[in-house]
């Protein structure tokens, strides 16, 4: 792959002078990334902190299901079938809403699901509390898989699939791919059509910016739910609100899917 050529149209476009962000709706982009990435390391981190346990990588989970199965652990092997149904079902609801809205030619095609994450989060911010410990977690687990499929398959559908943002494993496989150009001396070619090799410094920054924000995220989702409880998923639910409201209104309004209509 050559030097900015990473991103594809509708996506991150790396240009001479920077980066051209180009977006289907509303909101820029690479900030709408980063607050989501900053959004999954804090839901991520937080819940652990409730749960014990990390939603949103499969990795873990599909190991952990392996090793139930090894030892004959069933209730392992059934919790982790659990949260990996939970996560393709979020991961599935993401792509039913999107392909509804372009059936329906709407111009906004990612504010349903932001909005359904929204209203999820903040109604077990608000409802949580009331349920029985056991309960609680009991419906934690599946919820917050639920949540990072659905915010996963969203960013990935955005992105171009470039980008995820629930988990953070291919973002420093990239990030060190860069580094390793980075590092590399480019003397004694001996082919005289020999390729340069070059850092996709854009690339590298970017890259370098969701990691960060997930981090930052997970400190102070960890910091939140520790003190506070599930009451910290309100600012969260707050925060894919704001996403969501951006591109909501064109994406529903009947006078939006006409004028898509008549474009086509």
């Amino acid at each position: 792959m050559q030097p900015g050529s990473w991103n594809r149209s509708n996506t991150f476009w790396p240009v001479q002078n920077g980066w051209r962000m180009l977006f289907r709706s509303e909101p820029n982009e690479i900030q709408f990334g980063l607050t989501l990435a900053f959004i999954a390391g804090a839901i991520n981190a937080g819940g652990f902190m409730i749960v014990g346990q990390y939603t949103s990588h499969m990795s873990g989970i599909v190991s952990a299901m392996a090793d139930g199965a090894a030892v004959g652990a069933w209730a392992v092997l059934l919790a982790g079938l659990t949260a990996l149904c939970s996560f393709l079902g979020g991961a599935a609801c993401s792509a039913i809403l999107i392909n509804w809205c372009r059936r329906h030619h709407a111009r906004s095609q990612y504010a349903l699901p932001l909005l359904l994450e929204a209203l999820l989060v903040a109604g077990f911010g608000l409802l949580g509390e009331q349920l029985p410990p056991g309960i609680a977690i009991a419906v934690m687990v599946p919820l917050l898989c639920f949540l990072m499929g659905l915010q996963n398959a969203t960013i990935t559908k955005i992105s171009g699939a470039r980008i995820r943002t629930t988990h953070v494993t291919g973002i420093v496989t990239d990030i060190g791919i860069e580094l390793g150009k980075l590092c590399y001396w480019n003397i004694r070619v001996t082919e005289a059509n020999a390729p340069h090799v070059r850092a996709d410094r854009a690339k590298l920054r970017l890259l370098s910016s969701f990691l960060g924000c997930f981090f930052v995220g997970g400190v102070l989702g960890a910091v939140g739910f520790s003190h506070i409880g599930l009451i910290a998923f309100l600012p969260l639910s707050v925060l894919l609100l704001l996403l969501a409201s951006a591109v909501v209104q064109p994406a529903l309004t009947p006078a939006a899917m006409q004028a898509a209509r008549q474009q086509d």
